[in-house]
C-alpha cells in the first residue's frame, strides 16, 4: 500500500492547491457572497470565542480608574478591586451551582487541569497513585498524566467507542484500591461529545475516588451542576464563553467530600493557598460577567445553536455523498459539527474555503499533519481522519453564515472530488480495498 502522502487522491488536490493557494477559493468557488454576510466568517468557537461586548464594557473599568490590587487590604482601591473578584465568584459558581468559596481563579483551563490532577496526585499520594482518564483528553490533561507517570504514577487511559463515549463498565473495571483520581472532560473539544458525568461521577464517590472533569466546552453551553453531577473539581476557561483570554478558575469541593490541593505555584498564599500570584482582576470580571450571561441565555443560545448546526447538517447532507459526521448526535453540544467528507484533503478543503475559519482536527494540534488522535481514536483511518472539518458554531453566527458555508464547503468538496482518481473510482463500483498502490 502506497502511504498517504503519496496516494494519487492528494498528489492531484494538493498540487492543485500549492500551485495558487492564495486564490484558490476565488478559482474554484462560484458561491456569491449574500447581502448581509461579512468576509471572513468565523466558526471555529471551540478554539476561542469572541468577546461579548458586555462582557468588555464590564471589564474597562478595571484597567482605567478600577486599578487596584484584590490583596491591598489598606484602601479603597484594593477593597473595590476585591469586591469585583468575590462578585466573580458568585457569578460562576452561580452557573455550575457551587458556593463563592469554592472558586479558584487561574490563567486559564491549561493551569486548571494541571493543579487539579498535579494537586490532588501530590497531596492523596499516600493514599494510591492511579489515576484514570481516557484517550480522547485535551493534551491539557494527558501530556500531564504523562509527567505524573515520570515520577511513578500508574495511568489508565480508557478507550471510547465509536460515538467517542467511555464504557461505564470499563471505568468500574479500571478502579482499584489504588486509585485517587478520574478526570474525564465534559464535552470534546473536537467532537464535542457529552460524556455521562453524572454517571462518572457517581460511580467515582460509590468507590471513594475524586472525580475531575474539564468542563472547559461544556460550561456555559449545557447545563453543569457540580452537586448533581456528583463533581469534586472542575475545569473552566474564560475565552470559550465569549470572555477573554488568559483568565480562568478551578471549582474545588469544600465539602462530601472536602477535597484538598497542593499548590503548584507558590508566592503570597493567594486563592486559599492554592494559588499564588497577584489576581487578574480585569480577566476576572469579566469571567464572571460571561458567566452571568451564560446563565442566564444558556437555554435559549443552545436552542439557536442546535438549529444552525442542524441546518448546515442538513444542506451538506442533501447535496453530498460519502460525508459523516463522527462522534454522537445525541450526545453532543448545541454548536459543534465535526464532519467527514470523504476523498476530499481536509488542508485543501481548508484552502479551499480559506474565507471561513474551521478547523482540522483541533486548534491545539492543527499545526501538524498528524490525523487527529481524537478521531483515530473513534476507529477512523487516517484518510478519513485527515478529510474531517469541525464546524464551531457561535453566539454571534447567523442563518445567512450558515448558509453561505453550506454552498461554499458544497462547491469545493465536489469540485476537489473532480481532481480525485478515488473518488471516480468508488463512483464506477471499484472497491478501493483490493487496489494497491505504488509508492512513488
Amino acid at each position: 500500500m502506497a502511504d498517504r502522502d503519496s496516494s494519487p487522491r492528494r498528489d492531484a488536490q494538493t498540487e492543485a492547491v500549492m500551485k495558487d493557494g492564495d486564490t484558490m477559493s476565488t478559482v474554484l468557488s462560484q458561491v456569491e457572497t449574500p447581502a448581509g454576510v461579512t468576509l471572513p466568517i468565523y466558526m471555529d468557537n471551540h478554539a476561542t470565542s469572541p468577546i461579548d461586548p458586555r462582557v468588555l464594557e464590564a471589564m474597562l473599568p478595571y484597567f482605567t480608574s478600577k486599578f487596584g490590587n484584590a490583596a491591598s487590604r489598606n484602601h479603597s482601591f484594593g477593597w473595590e478591586a476585591e469586591q469585583a473578584v468575590e462578585t466573580a465568584r458568585e457569578q460562576i459558581a452561580r452557573l455550575i451551582g457551587a458556593t463563592a468559596k469554592e472558586i479558584i481563579f487561574t490563567s486559564g483551563a491549561t493551569e486548571s487541569n494541571n493543579l487539579a490532577i498535579k494537586g490532588i496526585a501530590e497531596m492523596y499520594r499516600e493514599r494510591g497513585n492511579h489515576i484514570i482518564t481516557q484517550v480522547t483528553e485535551h493534551k491539557a490533561v494527558l501530556d500531564t498524566c504523562k509527567r505524573l507517570e515520570k515520577y511513578g504514577y500508574r495511568v489508565t487511559y480508557l478507550p471510547v467507542k465509536a460515538d467517542g463515549l467511555i464504557g461505564i463498565e470499563d471505568l468500574k473495571r479500571a478502579i482499584d484500591d489504588k486509585t485517587i483520581l478520574v478526570s474525564i472532560m465534559s464535552a470534546n473539544n473536537e467532537i464535542g461529545v457529552l460524556q455521562p458525568i453524572r454517571e462518572i461521577g457517581k460511580l467515582c464517590h460509590e468507590k471513594g475516588v475524586l472525580f475531575h472533569t474539564d468542563a472547559v466546552q461544556a460550561v456555559g453551553k449545557v447545563p453543569v451542576n457540580v452537586l448533581t453531577d456528583n463533581i469534586d473539581v472542575l475545569s473552566l476557561s474564560g475565552h470559550k464563553i465569549y470572555g477573554p483570554k488568559g483568565v480562568g478558575a478551578l471549582y474545588v469541593r469544600r465539602r462530601n467530600p472536602r477535597v484538598q490541593i497542593a499548590a503548584q505555584i507558590d508566592g503570597g498564599g493567594h486563592e486559599r493557598g492554592m494559588r499564588s500570584g497577584t489576581l487578574n482582576v480585569p480577566g476576572i470580571v469579566g469571567l464572571g460577567k460571561a458567566c452571568e450571561i451564560a446563565y442566564a441565555e444558556m437555554d435559549d443560545e443552545a436552542a439557536y445553536l442546535r438549529a444552525l448546526r442542524d441546518r448546515l447538517k442538513s444542506k451538506l447532507e442533501a447535496e453530498l455523498d460519502y460525508i459523516h459526521v463522527n462522534g454522537s448526535m445525541e450526545h453532543r453540544l448545541p454548536g459543534n459539527l465535526n464532519m467527514s467528507f470523504v476523498y476530499v484533503e481536509g488542508e485543501s478543503l481548508l484552502m479551499g474555503i480559506n474565507d471561513v475559519a474551521v478547523s482540522s482536527g483541533s486548534a491545539c494540534t492543527s499545526a501538524t499533519l498528524e490525523p487527529s488522535y481524537v478521531l483515530k481514536a473513534l476507529g477512523l483511518g487516517d484518510d478519513v481522519a485527515h478529510s474531517s472539518i469541525r464546524f464551531g458554531l457561535g453566539r454571534f453566527n447567523t442563518e445567512a453564515e450558515v448558509d453561505y458555508v453550506a454552498a461554499k464547503v458544497i462547491d469545493i468538496v465536489k469540485k476537489l472530488r473532480e481532481l480525485s482518481p478515488l473518488y471516480e473510482m468508488v463512483k464506477e463500483g471499484i472497491d478501493l480495498t483490493k487496489i494497491e498502490w505504488q509508492a512513488h
